[in-house]
């Protein structure tokens, strides 16, 4: 990898992190590009549009690691509600080690956001709609009917999301795992 591509990256990671601990407002591009090591002309040279550009990479670049996550996990178990259990217990486990999860919560940044930026609120939206598809298409291949599988999608997304978010605030995933538990009262046939 070249070192414009580190100095990309390590801006992305960066402002990443700061994103999930600090929320978006509070982040500054100064500090981003402190805790990046990068000059200021890497920043803008990378990101023109600046911090918002940054904040879309990163809840894009957030979007591709959860998608590949739920393949990966959808591709263990032919059953959905094992399927959809074992990822929120996956997300749950990242919770239970706090202090060291580097995962930007992607509700947070539409919360925080989408009333002021248009291109972050769609970029949040885009991320939701592709994991809502993804658990969508495989209740559709276990027998589930069209319109419940993806109402059903947005619901489990939903409640994730916001389980997210109580996590966070008990600092650790406990909210999750009782998440990943009604998920088979959901999906009962």
């Amino acid at each position: 990898m070249s070192s414009k591509n580190d100095s990309r990256e390590n801006i992305l990671s960066a402002a990443t992190r700061l994103f999930h601990i600090q929320g978006y407002h509070a982040t500054g591009l100064n500090q981003i590009l402190k805790e990046s090591g990068a000059p200021k002309g890497s920043l803008y040279y990378h990101f023109p549009n600046g911090k918002e550009q940054l904040a879309i990479e990163a809840v894009n670049m957030m979007a591709r690691l959860i998608e590949g996550e739920l393949r990966e996990h959808f591709s263990l178990f032919d059953d959905p509600v094992q399927c959809i259990q074992y990822h929120i217990q996956f997300i749950a486990k990242k919770f239970d080690d706090i202090e060291n999860l580097k995962s930007l919560p992607v509700g947070l940044m539409a919360a925080e956001t989408s009333l002021f930026s248009e291109p972050l609120r769609t970029a949040c939206l885009s991320a939701f709609e592709g994991w809502e598809k993804l658990y969508c298409d495989k209740l559709i291949q276990q027998g589930y009917e069209d319109t419940f599988a993806k109402e059903i999608s947005t619901v489990i997304n939903s409640m994730i999301e916001g389980a997210i978010t109580r996590s966070l605030a008990n600092k650790n995933g406990a909210p999750l795992y009782l998440a990943a538990e009604s998920i088979q009262l959901l999906l009962k046939k």
